[in-house]
């Protein structure tokens, strides 16, 4: 499947059927929080990463998350990452552990993913 970079609006429905082809029920994404867009589609989080990269994005504003679009809307975020373990950068786990950063991914996905 190919990497999507979301920069307008997807819908939930778009993100089941892509769930429903890679991993069943979850769709892997990236959120660059400084630009407001994400990545999505890719098998792994890294090759997300990789494609936000060379549009210009910064390492440091990028976040992977699991998206289960046919979750309730307080459930259907995952911050599960392996990219997210920077310890440089004060994140020690794959879970994003800034309240504030969370927040951010939050408000960018529910901007970009319509239902």
């Amino acid at each position: 499947m190919e990497i999507r970079i979301v920069r307008h609006t997807i819908s939930r429905s778009d993100l089941a059927e892509m769930a429903k082809q890679q991993f069943g029920e979850m769709v892997k994404a990236v959120v660059d929080v400084e630009q407001g867009i994400m990545a999505i589609g890719g098998e792994l989080h890294s090759d997300e990463e990789a494609v936000l990269l060379d549009q210009g994005s910064v390492h440091r504003h990028l976040w992977g998350i699991n998206l289960y679009p046919d979750k309730p809307l307080n459930e259907w975020i995952e911050f599960d990452s392996m990219i997210n373990v920077r310890p440089s950068g004060g994140n020690r786990s794959r879970y994003v552990e800034s309240s504030e950063m969370r927040e951010a991914v939050v408000r960018i996905v529910n901007r970009l993913v319509r239902n």
